[in-house]
């Protein structure tokens, strides 16, 4: 037995299978919902239900509220359809272009950028590229069926020259994956991926003025866009607000600075939480949405994309739009759940 979905306004329609979550169908029918962690931890894939039965698999209340459940929201990535089922979901494209694969990989090269963040670069199979949208991600597929997920850090047109991927991975100290990309990965050593995933991309339909905002590595996929950006000649005006808590967190400064000195339209923002007084650092101070928050009084006339912790985003997202006007749907978004975030699913009710 199977359910129609049909998505508006975009009219988009696609089939879920009995027990199927609504988002495994999408993504198997080229359908882009929104979309993040995919484990019930983010909240990435919220829309309203207009019609029809859906009930929910584990997920965490900060996804999905008790509350929002009532007001008839959902969650595609653990939504199952019990009937024909119509949604209202204003982020939809068609990533049918790109479809999801899986492949071995070559570490190539293991460059730690700071005490806790290595820049991995992974090699392709010669034959083969892979075709993703600039802010999307990549699963490990690990021996044990485990999967992690990360963002892609260069720009789609970089696999012209040499066909890899460029990752930017956080110590998570106790991580299954992360333990071993920073005690034992060797160069040369084979991997397995499945990808590209994520709704995490620019819209670039739009003229709107862009407002980045980055935590920690939720740099990565902003530095494929601003790449992208550059090598596409896209002139919008952009801002790139970077928060960490020491300076050391800011990881690619360098990098984000002359990109600025060779893109007019192009802003940086640094911003630590907790610098100390033998850093030296003179920049703004805070969490990063402030700063924006300070900056723009106003953000009704803007696209926002903002990538890292879950509690940088949320914040992002709950103040952006009750104080400052922008509109939800210019609202873009990618939340780095780690294992832990995930493993706090409760069963709904």
């Amino acid at each position: 037995m199977s359910f129609n979905v049909n998505v508006l306004p975009s009219g988009r329609s696609f089939t879920a299978d009995d027990g199927e979550p609504m988002l495994a169908a999408a993504i198997r029918q080229g359908i882009g919902l929104p979309y993040g962690c995919k484990d019930g931890a983010c909240g990435s894939c919220k829309c309203k239900k207009l019609e029809g039965q859906v009930t929910h698999g584990a997920h965490q209340s900060k996804a999905l509220s008790a509350e929002e459940e009532a007001q008839g929201f959902i969650l595609t990535c653990c939504g199952v359809a019990h009937s024909d089922v119509v949604l209202e979901s204003r982020q939809v494209t068609d990533e049918s272009a790109f479809p999801i694969r899986k492949m071995p990989v070559r570490v190539t090269s293991l460059v730690r950028a700071s005490p806790d963040v290595m820049v991995v670069r992974l090699q392709l199979p010669a034959s083969d590229t892979m075709k993703y949208h600039a802010g999307q991600y990549v699963e490990f597929l690990l021996r044990d069926g485990d999967r992690r997920s990360y963002s892609m850090a260069n720009a789609p047109y970089t696999q012209l020259e040499t066909p890899g991927i460029e990752l930017h991975i956080r110590h998570m100290p106790g991580g299954k994956f992360t333990d071993h990309v920073f005690a034992a990965m060797k160069e040369r050593e084979i991997l397995r991926i499945e990808g590209p995933y994520g709704s995490f991309f620019l819209r670039e339909d739009s003229a709107k003025p862009i407002v980045m905002v980055a935590s920690g590595t939720g740099f990565a996929p902003l530095k494929a866009i601003i790449e992208h950006m550059q090598f596409k000649r896209i002139v919008r005006p952009a801002v790139l607000y970077w928060g960490g808590r020491r300076p050391a967190d800011l990881y690619m400064n360098d990098w984000i600075e002359a990109r600025v000195a060779e893109m007019p339209n192009l802003r940086y923002v640094p911003v630590v939480s907790d610098a100390l007084p033998e850093d030296g650092w003179l920049g703004r101070t805070g969490f990063v949405h402030k700063a924006v928050l300070e900056d723009f009084a106003d953000l009704s006339g803007q696209q926002v994309y903002a990538c890292g912790a879950p509690i940088v985003v949320e914040s992002a997202r709950d103040d952006f739009t009750a104080l400052a006007g922008l509109p939800a749907e210019e609202f873009f978004a990618d939340a780095f759940t780690t294992e832990a975030d995930k493993a706090q699913k409760t069963e709904a009710t």
